[in-house]
């Protein structure tokens, strides 16, 4: 463990930690794959379990195979004592400690790769190497998309599974509802799913002589079996997190005890804990003498075991081959239920359910006295229907031999939709989040299979965000660190600082970097049309250009070189990075602006850097449901728990209030020029003293006009709002808004005003002329005076309420993004052939 040092140092210390490793990785990657090693992890390497092991296994003992060399990812010194024990000897096996850098440089170099789990965030599978996904286990809680938090707990996961070559399916149910539904490969994976069996299942097949041997190693570990029969108690974890399982080890003490005191003297109670769990398990004195070791694989356990006792868990799933019986001790189905999920209902389980450890107890010696549950035989032929003892042959047909003659082997499901790709961008509070959410609602998801891209997000207002993203939009993260020597990424950076990236695949090393790259987070998925929805980040912007071809497209949300200029602080902070991304743009299909004069505008102002007829335009579309809904809130629903009602709240929400209220929404930064806004209202005031004006928004510039506010002594007249997440509730209460910008896209803003039925007066920046359908906003010139008397326009009653027709205005819009993508797609290829190397 490092010592503690000062945070500064200590920050340092850790990036140059990162670094080295990033460099030790980057070392490992540029050595050549070894065709002949395979490389197996199980649990993160928790030991040698699960299907890894039973594959290694047969392997290890086939004579056409002795070219192999063996190699496991262990983390454990239990379970590296045990490998010891057994291979120390032998010549062909060996292991590597998980994390080191023997770990990293097999990992990036072994021809085969096979885990039950997930390789790190920095692992990108390199041309040459072969992986096989098996998982571990047939899912009854849900899983993937479908659990709480799903995208963001399953984001390695499906890095993971979309890299792999094979995934491995014990039966038709995991293959659709985990694989295709739940991780979402469906469309996108371009791999082969094995639906032959689980091989770890061949392990429960036991001889007379195997069994003894689990016995004896129990006994050695201090379990007492003295001739009874073991009941095997393995529950699943309760948590939502790998990262923080909270299973309550004194409860799992007190049901082994209830069980054990009606299963019979004949019989004994083991624990087997999930694997995220042993470790502390392990550490409790009172558990050791019922706790199974987790060096002894779960399926040799479950063909020792006379009997199973478990709640969701998916090992009952492999123990119906057995033919044994299994019994349901769910203490928290409701609870458990409501917050996790599961696909099939408890109640029809192949087996007694019970909340009381004691009847699960009685349950259990009932069964083993005879008797079978009605449901039992429907089950074992649904989920274990191929369970034959052959599976691990048939499995290592496919993968090292290539023979998939005669075997259920297939690609995921394509349903024939056009694959479409989003990055979101940072998923701040502003107009373009609001912009791809409301357009990822609207499009047409039975004619487009739509991934988002994004970031790994941590604060709650992106993370708020991302909660609003269309429940049929896959989300991919990009997780971890590009991978790549230090002194490619300096060379890098170097040419981005100067100006001078190169242009797509124009530099091999440069296309080197960001094709690894784009690999490493898609793996084998493969999209219709790309599109960078953020226009901002050159990093994302040269990911999305090493896609496999595809048509790209470039949004612009903004006169795009005025944004280059924008100062905040007497700072440009856009200006370099803007520069970078404006240099790439002759390498996407369209550069797509948000309103017809918006295009123009961008048109002319960029011609240097894309071809005329790139420019395009797909117009801005509002969350029209939300809106609503958001107008209907009362307006003290607003306020964060503790928050006390501030003044200007208390004067909009009171029924007989004879103020008239202006409105602003938008981000406190210098385009939006809050400051003339208040300029100008200062002087609507004087004249008009019931005026008043509420700007809702968060940003830069926020104590600035809070200063400007109280120097011009308008305290209880103008209120800045800050960030809120309902401002349809504050519009719907105002009376007229206005909007002082220097210059917009397609300002979502005005679609919500014109929802809420507003009248709306703006200074003409260079797009508000096609803001909104019709010609109802009242537009005046970018000074304080021309504003001022835009707003006394609107308080003589001479501006007229701005509407929209939602459903036309919303067609209209799916129409432009429909002819967008279609211009931009070639005629359809075939699917790239898929080389899998055969063993020798």
């Amino acid at each position: 463990m490092r010592p503690r040092l000062p945070k500064r140092l200590n920050r340092y210390v850790s990036r140059a930690e990162k670094a080295a490793q990033a460099e030790r990785i980057a070392y490992a990657r540029s050595k050549p794959v070894q065709a002949d090693v395979v490389l197996y992890e199980s649990f993160a390497g928790n030991g040698m379990l699960c299907n890894p092991e039973a594959i290694f296994r047969q392997l290890l003992n086939r004579p056409d195979f002795d070219h192999l060399w063996h190699v496991w990812a262990l983390d454990g010194d239990e379970a590296i004592a045990r490998f010891e024990a057994e291979f120390a000897a032998h010549p062909r096996v060996s292991f590597v400690r998980r994390s080191s850098f023997d770990y990293w440089r097999v990992l990036s170099t072994a021809g085969y790769l096979i885990n039950n789990a997930t390789f790190p965030p920095a692992f990108g599978k390199r041309p040459g190497q072969v992986y096989l996904n098996t998982w571990h286990g047939t899912p009854l809680k849900l899983m993937g998309f479908d659990m709480p938090n799903g995208a963001v707990e399953s984001a390695n996961t499906l890095r993971n599974l979309l890299s792999a070559d094979y995934v491995l399916a014990a039966n038709p149910f995991m293959a659709e509802t985990m694989y295709e539904n739940a991780y979402r490969l469906r469309n996108v994976y371009q791999g082969q799913i094995i639906e032959e069996g689980y091989p770890r299942i061949d392990r429960q097949r036991l001889t007379p002589a195997q069994e003894a041997d689990v016995r004896t190693e129990l006994a050695q570990r201090g379990i007492a079996l003295n001739g009874r029969k073991i009941v095997l108690f393995a529950p699943t974890w309760r948590g939502t997190s790998f990262s923080d399982p909270d299973d309550d080890l004194n409860a799992l003490a007190a049901q082994v005890d209830a069980l054990q005191s009606r299963v019979g003297d004949d019989r004994v109670v083991l624990l087997k804990t999930h694997q995220v769990v042993h470790a502390a398990a392990s550490g409790r004195p009172e558990l050791r003498s019922i706790l199974a070791p987790n060096t002894i694989p779960t399926n040799v356990l479950l063909g020792a075991a006379s009997a199973l006792v478990t709640d969701y868990s998916s090992i009952f799933f492999d123990y119906l081959a057995t033919g044994r019986p299994i019994v349901f001790f769910t203490p928290d189905a409701d609870d458990y239920s409501a917050g996790r999920g599961t696909y099939l209902p408890l109640d029809e389980l192949p087996g007694p359910v019970t909340s009381d450890p004691f009847e699960a107890g009685t349950h259990v010696a009932d069964l083993l006295e005879g008797h079978q549950h009605e449901r039992y035989t429907q089950w074992a032929e649904r989920f274990t229907p191929w369970e034959d003892g052959d599976v691990t042959r048939r499995v290592i047909d496919i993968v090292f031999r290539g023979r998939t003659t005669g075997r259920r082997v297939r690609p995921a499901v394509n349903d024939g939709r056009i694959r479409l790709l989003f990055y979101l961008g940072g998923m701040h509070s502003n107009g373009i989040t609001s912009s791809i959410l409301n357009l990822l609602a609207a499009i047409d998801h039975d004619k487009y299979d739509v991934t988002a891209l994004m970031a790994k997000f941590r604060a709650s207002d992106t993370l708020a965000n991302q909660a609003l993203i269309h429940p049929a939009v896959r989300q991919v993260m990009r997780i971890g660190g590009m991978n790549g020597s230090k002194a490619l990424q300096l060379r890098r950076h170097t040419r981005d600082r100067r100006g001078l990236p190169p242009a797509p695949r124009d530099e091999r090393w440069h296309a080197q970097l960001w094709d690894a790259e784009w690999s490493r987070v898609f793996g084998s998925a493969t999209f219709d049309w790309v599109a960078d929805f953020s226009g901002y980040s050159p990093i994302w912007t040269n990911l999305l250009l090493h896609s496999p071809y595809a048509p790209r497209a470039i949004w612009l949300h903004n006169e795009m070189a005025s944004d280059q200029q924008r100062t905040v602080g007497g700072r440009q902070p856009l200006r370099h990075k803007l520069q970078l991304v404006f240099s790439q743009y002759s390498a996407f299909d369209h550069l797509v602006s948000v309103s017809p004069r918006l295009t123009e505008l961008n048109r002319a102002a960029l011609a240097e850097y894309a071809p005329a007829d790139r420019f395009t335009t797909v117009r801005n579309l509002p969350d029209v449901d939300r809106v609503v809904t958001g107008m209907a809130q009362p307006l003290e629903t607003l306020l964060d728990e503790g928050e006390h009602e501030p003044e200007w709240m208390a004067e909009l929400r009171h029924p007989d209030h004879e103020s008239r209220w202006f409105v602003s929404v938008g981000r406190l930064s210098t385009e939006k020029n809050h400051a003339r806004l208040i300029r100008a209202f200062a002087k609507v005031h004087a004249l008009h003293p019931e005026a008043r004006l509420v700007i809702v928004g968060g940003g830069p510039l926020a104590a600035e006009l809070e200063n400007q506010i109280r120097d011009a002594g308008l305290e209880h007249a103008a209120f800045l709002a800050g960030l809120r997440r309902n401002p349809f509730a504050i519009m719907a209460a105002a009376d007229c808004f206005v909007l002082s910008s220097t210059y917009e896209g397609q300002p979502m803003v005005l679609l919500e005003a014109a929802l809420c039925r507003l009248p709306v007066v703006s200074t003409a920046f260079g797009s508000v002329r096609d803001a909104l359908p019709g010609d109802t906003i009242h537009v005046v010139e970018q000074t304080d005076a021309a504003l001022r008397d835009g707003m006394l326009a609107y308080l003589e009653g001479e501006v007229e309420t701005s509407t929209l027709d939602a459903p036309t205005y919303t067609d209209d819009v799916r129409a432009e993004l429909d002819a967008l993508i279609a211009s931009g797609r070639r005629a359809p290829m075939t699917a790239p052939v898929r080389t899998v190397r055969a063993a020798r």
